[in-house]
């Protein structure tokens, strides 16, 4: 049978393309059905980015461009069909799909009944309850009918066979639009990036009549929605698409329900074991704005392809297996790749490898070049989430200018549940880049490394290094760092005295 197989597609490759609708009609279809380029792009074995090229003029082609026309013209039968009988009764919503997204809470997650509803973090209306401390409904068809834009795009585009298709939405979305959620309505009437913030707060503020701890409280609680608000506004006219919703490989999913995947994100836990003689005064250094400055990072912007090899292609980011060189410098400096027990080969993001690659270079020569097995890449940009990033910048400069704490909790709760919700989260439905959120993390340590690198190239002694802001050193810091509550700036987080004589340690 397979040799007829092949001969079968051989003469559908030579045989009359199938005809497609204009690209206008095409989306036409697809939103009046309320199908997601999600929906559509997994039907069809695609990401989102290639559907939204079908509907912005570009052209399938082979069997994916059969299987399209294929769908297509199944929608405008289906609509023909049912706009015939002109006082048919009003459809009730579809059930989604059994393997759909549900706002089910996860196993272990607390549920509490709320006597004055809040707005779901899913798509920013009015619930009754409260997962894990965020308003969220506990059915979808909740969350659903209270929306007039498309699904989540992690729904599978089946719908049941006598499901009548709903009416056409009146919103039309642009090309180059991202798959997005219902939690897109959390801003209102927005006029532009730099104003979304400011906006938002206002609000908040005028309806808790300027109390200014029930008015953070509810900026905290929709600081995810309104993360993603601000990175469509700041998308707009962006010259890659954002692929929401790629296919992953199975070292970045789970390996168990409260499990971790297999990524290494190298995070230092690092204190020098043995001090210079004498007695120091230690200030411990909080670095501002870690993972906000790390939102400038190489990240893939397509599906991850799969690669080996021991060559690493600057124009590409992703993950990759590496087995990192030793490092023999712990006396002084802590290891690049953070405290890891197990030799051998390990999975690293895109900073890590990177970093890695820096200090084995000429420049620093501290370590060997770590050896590259396989890879898991897609094409990069450094730029990805920069006007996002300066965005959320703007506003916390101008918020520590001004005193206002409000602004400045919210403004530090989005880009920081941004990061973390991005990867299996129940909260951020419209992004499911688990790639990232290591990257965006991983870059976040790297920073912090470099940081204590430099402490010590200029004649600081490096005392500890933890997590992505704090940094511990001996000597006169100012002169290395500037003091201030700036992103660039770090501040005086704790002082304290050591003191070590020439024996101790010895053996």
């Amino acid at each position: 049978m397979s040799d007829f197989d092949a001969i079968d597609s051989l003469l559908a490759a030579v045989g009359p393309e199938a005809e497609l609708p204009a690209p206008q009609k095409r989306r036409e279809l697809r939103e009046q059905a309320r199908l997601s380029k999600a929906q559509v792009a997994r039907a069809l074995g695609v990401s989102p980015s290639t559907v939204a090229g079908w509907e912005g003029g570009r052209d399938p082609v082979g069997e994916i461009r059969t299987k399209y026309a294929y769908l297509l013209d199944g929608l405008a039968a289906k609509f023909a069909a049912d706009t015939e009988p002109e006082t048919a009764p009003t459809a009730e919503p579809a059930a989604p799909p059994a393997d759909s997204f549900s706002p089910e809470p996860a196993e272990g997650d607390e549920v509490e009944t709320l006597a004055v509803p809040e707005p779901c973090v899913l798509c920013g209306h009015p619930a009754g309850t409260q997962v894990a401390g965020f308003g969220q409904h506990l059915d979808l068809a909740d969350c659903r009918t209270t929306t007039t834009v498309a699904a989540p795009p992690a729904e599978p585009a089946a719908r049941p066979a006598n499901a009548q298709a709903p009416r056409p939405s009146s919103r039309t979305a642009r090309p180059s639009e991202r798959p997005v959620g219902p939690a897109r309505r959390a801003f209102q009437e927005p006029s532009g990036p730099g104003d979304l913030i400011g906006q938002a707060v206002k609000a908040v503020l005028a309806e808790h009549q300027g109390d200014v701890e029930a008015a953070t409280a509810a900026l905290l609680k929709r600081a995810i929605p309104d993360a993603m608000r601000l990175l469509d506004e700041t998308r707009k006219g962006a010259r890659y698409d954002v692929i929401a919703h790629p296919w992953i490989p199975d070292i970045l999913k789970k390996q168990t329900s409260r499990g971790a995947d297999q990524i290494w994100e190298a995070r230092p836990k690092w204190t020098r074991h043995e001090l210079p003689p004498g007695c120091h005064e230690v200030t411990a250094l909080d670095v501002n704005g870690a993972y906000l400055s790390a939102l400038k990072t190489h990240l893939p912007l397509g599906q991850l392809e799969h690669s080996t090899g021991f060559a690493h292609d600057r124009r590409r980011a992703g993950v990759h297996l590496i087995t990192p060189p030793v490092w023999e410098h712990e006396a002084v400096l802590p290891n690049p790749i953070g405290n890891r027990d197990e030799p051998g080969p390990l999975w690293v993001t895109e900073p890590t490898l990177r970093l890695l690659l820096r200090v084995s270079g000429p420049k620093y020569g501290l370590c060997a070049p770590p050896e590259i097995h396989e890879s898991y890449t897609s094409g990069a940009t450094e730029n990805l989430l920069e006007k996002f990033r300066i965005a959320l910048k703007d506003a916390r400069d101008t918020a520590i200018a001004a005193g206002d704490e409000v602004t400045l909790e919210y403004v530090k709760a989005m880009y920081s549940k941004f990061v973390s919700t991005m990867g299996e989260s129940n909260y951020n439905r419209e992004l499911y880049r688990p790639d990232w959120m290591h990257i965006i993390r991983s870059q976040a340590f790297a920073n912090l490394w470099l940081k204590a690198l430099k402490a010590h190239d200029e004649g600081l002694a490096v005392v500890r290094a933890m997590g992505t802001d704090e940094l511990h050193v001996i000597g006169d810091w100012r002169r290395v760092f500037p003091e201030g509550r700036g992103v660039t700036e770090v501040k005086v987080k704790d002082t304290y005295t050591t003191e070590h004589t020439e024996t101790e340690g010895e053996d």
